[in-house]
């Protein structure tokens, strides 16, 4: 993972200031890593680990930097991993801009390679994310979106990169089709479960914690998987209850709300939801051989379901 933040780095460099500090900002706020994680515990599952594995990982993480950018401007965000967001600071325009720089720097590592195979597999999973993005867009404030619906978007919008990060390890590895599908599943099921985890613990984490304020879901009108259930199987008043706060799209209806997906169970249904996703994707990787990458894969999987932040 250094080697992958000094891949990083040195891609990010731009003679125009502008970019450099706001780069340089969003990309030493930290975060997980997760997804560039995924494209090196890949590769190395299927017994590869050079240079040219590091240069996609940073191009995962390049690719989902730029999505942060362009979604906090959308959200308008002010906080993210307890920091202020790029465009709290410096302005809508420089993020969606730097997000555009990130996004084409990103499909110019996607090219070293020189395999037809990556740019296919990041052409549709970026056009794919975009879908996602105007899909979560159009549902805002919607009271009538079915879980079914809930999961079409999550799985375009956040587990399409991790199924994509996992795919690129394979690829660039010469992994057999067998193994290429399971590492491919177990992205997918593991983006799945990582977003639901997201959504409950809008309602469950702490602020402080989580890096973000409580009720951020539900100020911007977004139908989660807690509140879908709520609606569908609360009672009428909780139902009620979360219609009118979806419908507002305002944080004032977070504490009745927040009571009512306790009370009528919608966070353990979520949670439960989110280890079966967590269980597909180990069993994904079964056909792969035992190393410490598999087990690092499965710990992974686990630890994304049993997080706090």
């Amino acid at each position: 993972m250094q080697a992958v933040d000094r891949v990083i780095r040195t891609s990010l460099h731009s003679d125009v200031v502008l970019i450099r500090q706001v780069a340089e900002y969003i990309i030493s706020a930290g975060g997980k890593r997760l997804r560039p994680m995924l494209t090196l515990l890949s590769g190395r599952a299927c017994n590869y680990d050079g240079e040219q594995l590091h240069t996609l990982a940073a191009m995962v993480e390049c690719i989902h930097t730029s999505t942060l950018l362009h979604d906090d401007v959308v959200d308008e965000s002010d906080l993210r991993r307890g920091r202020d967001t790029a465009n709290a600071i410096f302005g809508n325009a420089a993020s969606v801009l730097v997000g555009d720089f990130l996004y084409t720097r990103a499909f110019q590592m996607m090219v070293a390679p020189h395999n037809m195979r990556i740019l296919e597999v990041m052409a549709e999973a970026t056009n794919v994310i975009a879908e996602g993005e105007v899909l979560q867009l159009m549902n805002i404030g919607n009271t009538d979106v079915s879980e079914a619906n809930y999961l079409q978007v999550i799985q375009y919008k956040t587990a399409k990169l991790f199924e994509a990060a996992c795919r690129v390890g394979a690829l660039i590895a010469g992994a057999s089709q067998q193994h290429e599908t399971a590492l491919t599943d177990f992205g997918r099921h593991l983006g799945t479960a990582f977003q639901i985890i997201d959504d409950v613990l809008d309602y469950s984490g702490d602020a402080e914690t989580i890096g973000k304020s409580l009720g951020d879901d539900l100020a911007e009108g977004k139908p989660t998987l807690p509140l879908i259930y709520t609606m569908h199987h609360g009672s009428p008043q909780q139902a009620d209850c979360v219609r009118r706060a979806l419908a507002d799209t305002s944080r004032d209806h977070f504490q009745q709300v927040l009571t009512a997906v306790q009370s009528c169970g919608a966070l353990d249904y979520a949670h439960q939801e989110a280890v079966k996703a967590a269980q597909r994707a180990i069993a994904a990787i079964d056909p792969l051989p035992e190393s410490d990458a598999k087990h690092a894969m499965r710990e992974l999987a686990e630890l994304s379901v049993d997080r706090k932040a």
